[in-house]
């Protein structure tokens, strides 16, 4: 995956698009959490990434205008992987977000999942909206789990979203590094440190609120997964998609983790207009490339 980013450059030239494409199964499907609804068929995926492509340069392939796109972190998974990206230009960095990609059994690309930030992130608004639709929920025992000590990034992921989730905060910051950096994109600034992770983790753990699984890497040190936010008393089809990246050090500690939900309204309006008026970027107001205090 990194060769056709990084070599083929499939997410910035026309060119690299064909080759990813070429990559792809022919009944692919492509989840741009940006999108009203998934690109499905290799045809239609080329199609699309030509069309976001020939956007972000101006609506040429001749054009002189640089649209990169850099890999901030990428799991180790063979199977499935997971990579942290933002687009760049010339000197300037912009909109940031993470890709799902999973492979069959012929090596070619079968899923694809990417949601992009949201440009307008809540804060603890999200939390009042959350419990709001769940004020009714009915309170649950916490579910019994047995304890295991994992140390593989993907097994540490699962562990703590489908056997500790909702049980007991001490054995999820149990795999958690003093030096944890936690990026959640509904907040401006990352979380450091357990003391912070904790507190998040409590802040969304209550009656009427799971994060239920879907695909997993099968990375080692880092792992990526996608995840629906499932809320009882919510409308039927209003789960809310997510992705996120995890990676862990030598002794099995998770030290970075970044979250990023979709959208509830495609395309974001915020998103769609930060899009136009600079599209080589994405945002409204691009930084100096390196100057963010963490990814």
């Amino acid at each position: 995956m990194l060769s056709l980013i990084n070599d083929e450059k499939c997410f910035s030239t026309t060119a690299g698009a064909q080759k990813f494409a070429e990559s792809c199964a022919v009944d692919v499907v492509y989840e741009d959490c940006y999108e009203p609804q998934p690109i499905v068929g290799r045809s239609a995926v080329l199609d699309y990434l030509r069309a976001k492509i020939l956007t972000r340069v101006g609506g040429s392939e001749s054009s002189d205008k640089d649209a990169g796109f850099r890999v901030d972190k990428i799991s180790d998974g063979s199977k499935a992987c997971g990579f942290a990206w933002t687009w760049t230009s010339n000197n300037l960095e912009g909109l940031r977000g993470t890709t799902f990609v999973e492979l069959n059994d012929s090596n070619q690309i079968q899923y694809v999942r990417e949601i992009p930030e949201p440009l307008y992130k809540p804060g603890d608004l999200i939390l009042d909206v959350l419990k709001t639709v769940t004020a009714d929920a009915t309170p649950k025992p916490p579910p019994e789990y047995t304890p295991r000590t994992p140390t593989k990034a993907n097994e540490i992921a699962k562990y703590l979203f489908n056997d500790v989730q909702g049980s007991s905060p001490d054995e999820a910051m149990r795999f958690f590094s003093p030096d944890i950096i936690y990026r959640d994109f509904n907040y401006e600034e990352v979380l450091r440190g357990k003391a912070e992770v904790r507190k998040f983790i409590e802040d969304f753990s209550f009656p009427g609120i799971t994060f239920a699984t879907q695909r997993f890497d099968d990375g080692e040190k880092s792992t990526c997964f996608t995840w629906e936010v499932v809320l009882e008393g919510a409308p039927e089809g209003s789960a809310i998609k997510g992705i996120s990246f995890y990676e862990v050090d030598e002794s099995g500690l998770v030290t970075y983790v970044r979250d990023v939900p979709e959208s509830g309204l495609k395309p974001p309006p915020l998103g769609k207009l930060g899009r136009q008026f600079r599209p080589a970027v994405g945002v409204f107001q691009p930084v100096s490339i390196g100057s963010r205090d963490a990814l």
